[in-house]
């Protein structure tokens, strides 16, 4: 009930904010856009997996902003009145969906610009409910229990990034049509690297003997879904909020009986809840990226989906051999 209050305070603020930003527009259209001038396509992401993807997709037809700053989580980020002021200028506005951008329905139906083409990257994708969520239901009922609580960390399969990939593409096709040869090109380049991440990911997990993961919070239903795994969260689908002490006590007594040796966390969000964890059950911690956000460190280092994900395949082998 306290984080709905504080979203909705959230959401007033946000409101108020596009209308200054309207207001002083004064009422004026964008005047060029790039398919009319030859110029590049303005793209705003909503936060990093799909401004990777639409980085790899456009290449130098366009210009891509990653609206949430690097190194910071994602989940409860609010865009600030400077972003809506881009978003009144850009060409298309990228988003993956399925409930990951709480504020992306308020923002859109505030803006002027009618020629913005957005496109939800998670559309036509099957979606989870994350464990919390079904066990609630379950206790009060499908119909009674609040709709939208959707895991929403769809890109961490590759199959299902490789789609929100595609959605990208058709958006920038859409945007640009006389550029749509170069942009199925280049989809078609990382669609391969797509399918070739999926099948190392099956042929380096399906041996193993282990199955279980203990993760700071639930963001791999996806990908344990796609190779035979499954999640303990210590946290449900938000990283928010810490666990109380019924629930980690669970979570120690889940770890002691099935011999979990790691604990996954995040480099986001605090490690504390997980080193608590390992400390009273003898295992050791490791972090595995959720590809929420990037740090400064890693994408000066040239870090990607790709190389992200190849680092979670190694640290998932080694903790299930």
């Amino acid at each position: 009930m306290n984080k709905t209050i504080k979203r909705m305070g959230q959401m007033a603020v946000l409101v108020a904010a596009i209308s200054a930003v309207v207001t002083g527009c004064g009422g004026n259209k964008k005047e060029i856009q790039g398919e009319k001038t030859g110029e590049k396509l303005s793209v705003m992401a909503s936060f990093y997996p799909v401004y990777d993807f639409a980085q790899k997709v456009g290449q130098d037809k366009v210009n891509v902003t990653n609206m949430v700053p690097a190194g910071t989580e994602p989940h409860e980020w609010e865009p600030a009145t400077s972003d809506i002021t881009r978003l009144e200028k850009a060409d298309v506005f990228v988003y993956s969906g399925a409930g990951m951008e709480h504020w992306t329905d308020t923002v859109l139906k505030s803006l002027e610009n009618k020629e913005l083409i957005s496109v939800e990257a998670s559309q036509g994708i099957s979606l989870h409910k994350g464990h919390e969520e079904e066990e609630a239901e379950e206790e009060a009922g499908e119909e009674e229990h609040e709709h939208g609580a959707y895991d929403p960390h769809v890109w961490l399969s590759p199959m299902n990034a490789k789609k929100e990939m595609e959605n990208i593409k058709d958006a920038f096709v859409k945007a640009d049509p006389k550029n749509k040869d170069y942009y199925e090109t280049n989809y078609q380049t990382y669609a391969e690297k797509f399918d070739q991440l999926d099948q190392t990911y099956k042929e380096t997990l399906t041996p193993l003997p282990n199955k279980v993961v203990v993760v700071s919070h639930e963001a791999f239903g996806y990908l344990c879904s796609s190779y035979g795994l499954t999640q303990m969260g210590i946290e449900g689908l938000s990283p928010d909020s810490e666990p109380d002490p019924a629930r980690m006590a669970q979570v120690i007594d889940f770890v002691n009986k099935n011999h979990i040796e790691t604990i996954f966390f995040e480099e986001l969000v605090s490690p504390k809840v997980a080193e608590t964890i390992a400390n009273e059950t003898g295992a050791n911690t490791q972090v595995l990226n959720p590809l929420e956000g990037l740090t400064d460190e890693e994408l000066k280092d040239g870090a990607d989906y790709f190389s992200v994900m190849e680092k979670n395949l190694a640290v998932l082998k080694k903790a299930l051999e």
